[in-house]
């Protein structure tokens, strides 16, 4: 079914609510595993009913966040659907405690029951009122992001449609589009201090409740981390900051030299080539149909995949007035859809997002028949190697979007991925820092990013600038405000992609048929046995990070001999 054609219709929580405690009830009654089994897919059912409404809410309220109809729908599901996880939780509580729970685990997967497990550590009765306010604050954050409008060069802007400008080869246009960013970051830097200060005291109040020391430890519960814990994380930051940040820095000093500047400004942090970066060659129509011939000459699984997405219009790619920021793939369970949002702006930024977000996209699609429901959905750790990874495995087609730029990109791409290693554990480190301490007022968080900063990426030059340069920087990544730890997902599953495109040097067959494998077990398995069984080292394994940096830096001075 077309996107346009599929019919909204709100989801009744309470009626909802209702179905699951009968069923509750069914299954506490029933004699058999079978019969628990069936009371199992009638929930899954109603599950499956409500995440594709609320799906649907979702991606129309981001495509414009102006109509008033989809804003009230999207508040509705920001107020109920902790109500909806919660009963779902009691069902997990009951199927925890059947005597029939040894059979049930030949049907539903021992994994299946230590998730439950988990998720009855991190929701209870007691904590909804903070996460229906949690849900509001985080709309309220994004909306504002929304609303950022910018007279630029006689034209008026969104933040997406300003960033093409900041990634103009005129370094006095970068300057100024870096300008008129912080213009509006300064005009709302109250504000954002204050949502994020709220959602901070929500979160530790949740911990709180639950009896935990901080909101880190029910971050990780939330992030459903079930194949390591922080010290994990901490070691794998440690292989980061020892390895990563000296080959990041050695990457800027070669930027410098080849734009011809003899220090980088924040304003050139994204630009590789004195004549700028490569762009994307063609309409976002001929864009759509060099992606159909990629993914046509890719595999059977992604010429099927990517038809389908195009006849059934699952792609809102443009950038446009109202329209929420970022890219991102959600699913619509009822009509096994994935669907891509994303704004492009003629950078070379859109076919990242495209050959990314089809990543996720792909694995929903593969993983859609799954009977168990909680198994389509990987865990955002498994989900970004998905996504991750295919962004090196499309780069064989970049002459179809670059033409004689290519290699251009493609080296520009292998520097930005080991680049943004260092970025994505400072994130992660300031994360763990905000939860610890929840009392920092804001000046002293803006004060702990800065030092972050200096320890992840040294080279940093803000030019004086009054709200980025005073360590604001964090306010403008939502992950940091909407999905909390919810970002050295991207790290774990950047390592994983770095170790794909080395293999792909070697044997690309073999490269891409683990990672078909890896993405057709969707969530049915754990992180670390996934990549175990994809045949890739563990990011956290003692020497993983040494062995990717140094054959990443190979492959990369290659690829910048050729470009």
């Amino acid at each position: 079914m077309k996107f346009s054609e599929m019919p909204y219709q709100r989801a009744d929580i309470a009626a909802a609510r209702g179905e699951i405690a009968a069923l509750l009830r069914a299954f506490s009654a029933a004699g058999s595993a079978e019969a628990q089994f069936a009371c199992y897919e009638a929930v899954r059912d109603i599950a499956k009913r409500v995440a594709t409404m609320e799906a649907l809410c979702y991606v129309r309220h981001t495509v414009d966040t102006r109509d008033a109809f989809y804003d009230a729908e999207n508040a509705y599901y920001d107020e109920n659907m902790p109500l909806f996880r919660l009963s779902l939780t009691e069902f997990y509580r009951a199927a925890l405690a059947s005597p029939h729970r040894a059979a049930l685990e030949e049907r539903l997967g021992g994994l299946w029951f230590q998730n439950a497990a988990l998720q009855l550590q991190g929701l209870d009765e007691r904590i909804v009122p903070e996460m229906q306010e949690d849900n509001a604050v985080c709309s309220e954050y994004k909306k504002l992001l929304a609303s950022a409008r910018f007279e630029f060069d006689g034209k008026t802007l969104n933040l997406s449609q300003l960033r093409a400008f900041q990634l103009s080869p005129d370094r006095d246009v970068r300057r100024r589009a870096y300008a008129k960013r912080t213009e509006f970051f300064m005009e709302n830097a109250e504000k954002l201090d204050e949502i994020f200060d709220r959602l901070v005291k929500l979160r530790t109040a949740e911990a709180k409740k639950l009896g935990y020391d901080s909101y880190t430890e029910l971050g990780y519960i939330h992030m459903m981390r079930n194949s390591y814990d922080r010290r994990d994380v901490e070691r794998f930051r440690a292989q980061v900051k020892a390895v990563i940040v000296p080959l990041a820095e050695r990457l800027h000093e070669r930027r410098a030299a080849a734009l011809g500047v003899e220090a980088l400004k924040f304003y050139d942090e994204d630009v590789f080539y004195p004549g700028g970066n490569p762009e994307p060659q063609g309409t976002p129509e001929e864009l759509f149909a060099a992606g159909r011939k990629m993914y046509a000459e890719l595999s059977a699984e992604t010429r099927e995949f990517f038809d389908f997405m195009l006849e059934n219009e699952l792609f809102d790619a443009m950038a446009k007035e109202g329209k929420s920021g970022g890219g991102y793939c959600t699913f619509l369970p009822g009509f096994g859809a994935p669907f891509v949002f994303s704004n492009f702006n003629g950078t070379s930024e859109d076919v990242d997002t495209l050959t990314h977000e089809c990543g996720h996209a792909l694995n929903f699609y593969l993983a859609r028949d799954m009977e168990i429901l909680e198994y389509q959905e990987s865990t955002l750790d498994v989900a970004e190697i998905h996504s991750m990874s295919m962004e090196f495995f499309t780069e064989d087609w970049m002459r179809l979007f670059f033409g004689a730029d290519e290699r251009r990109y493609c080296a520009m791409h292998l520097a930005a991925a080991l680049i943004f290693l260092p970025y994505g554990c400072l994130v992660d480190e300031f994360q763990h820092e905000i939860y610890d301490h929840p009392e920092l007022t804001p000046a002293e968080r803006k004060a702990l990013w800065r030092r972050l900063e200096r320890e992840y990426q040294p080279h940093l030059d803000y030019d004086g600038d009054p709200f980025f340069g005073a360590g604001g920087l964090w306010q403008r990544q939502s992950h940091i405000y909407e999905r909390p730890f919810y970002y050295i997902d991207y790290c774990l599953a950047q390592t994983c992609a770095l170790q794909y495109r080395i293999w792909m040097e070697r044997d690309f067959p073999s490269a891409w048929k683990s990672y078909c494998g890896l993405s057709k077990k969707a969530g049915s398995k754990r992180l670390t046995e996934l990549v175990a069984e994809a045949e890739l080292r563990s990011p956290f394994e003692d020497g993983c990070m040494r062995f990717v940096a140094g054959e990443a830096e190979k492959i990369l001075d290659r690829l910048e001999e050729q470009s």
